[in-house]
Parts: structure tokens; sequence; C-alpha cells
């Protein structure tokens, strides 16, 4: 999350992320920077699906005037969704939330899980 956050917030390509994030980042153990990087590449690669999802989603607001976290978190655990389809969506859920309890205002949380759960049940196989 971190890592769209630099890009969108500081208007930074993705390679630019990508070659910057960890020097300010101490003792990152080798799983958790390849993880980390995954998602941000998923999230980079499917970003106009998933803004395209967040918009259908969150009637009544744009991504531009949702708050940087969590339009950025939205768009990490929206790709892990797509990017990684073995991971059950509730997991996916359940980590934004805890990520969004110590990034996000506490009214953030229902409206993340609002927007995450419908995008879920949109992805499922119909």
């Amino acid at each position: 999350m971190q890592m769209l956050f630099q890009a969108d917030v500081g208007k930074q390509t993705p390679d630019h992320v990508r070659a910057t994030f960890f020097r300010s980042v101490d003792d990152v153990e080798p799983e958790v920077r390849s993880f980390a990087e995954d998602l941000f590449n998923a999230a980079i690669t499917h970003q106009q699906q998933i803004d395209e999802l967040l918009a259908v989603n969150s009637r009544h607001w744009r991504l531009e005037r949702m708050p940087a976290v969590d339009r950025n978190l939205l768009r990490m655990s929206v790709g892990e969704m797509i990017g990684f389809k073995s991971t059950p969506f509730p997991i996916v859920i359940n980590e934004a939330l805890e990520i969004a309890r110590r990034y996000s205002a506490p009214e953030s949380i229902n409206f993340l899980n609002g927007i995450l759960d419908a995008i879920a049940r949109s992805l499922l196989p119909k």
C-alpha cells in the first residue's frame, strides 16, 4: 500500500517507486519484499480495471476525492483479488481492514469493507 501511495501522491512512475522504495525501509525479509512488489505490480498492471471497479462500486465517491490512504488500500486489495486468484476474498478484505485500522480514519473501515465486499461479489464466477 505504501508503494502505491508513493506513486499516487508523489506522482512517481512505477519504475521510480520500484527503484527507490526499499532504500528507505530497514530490514525487510526477502519474502515480504517479494510479496509487496508482487502486490504493487498487480495493482499497477490492472489499475485501469481496478479504478473502473472502484468507480462503479463507490457511489457518490470519485477516486480523486477519496482519502489517499483509502484509495491506495482499495487499489492494493482489488489488485490482490484480480492478480492472486488463490487468495480467498474474505482474507484479502480482512487484511485490508487490519491495515486500515492502522493507517486510515476509524470511519473508513465500514466504507472500505462495503466497497471491497461489493467488488468481491462482482468478481465471483456467475
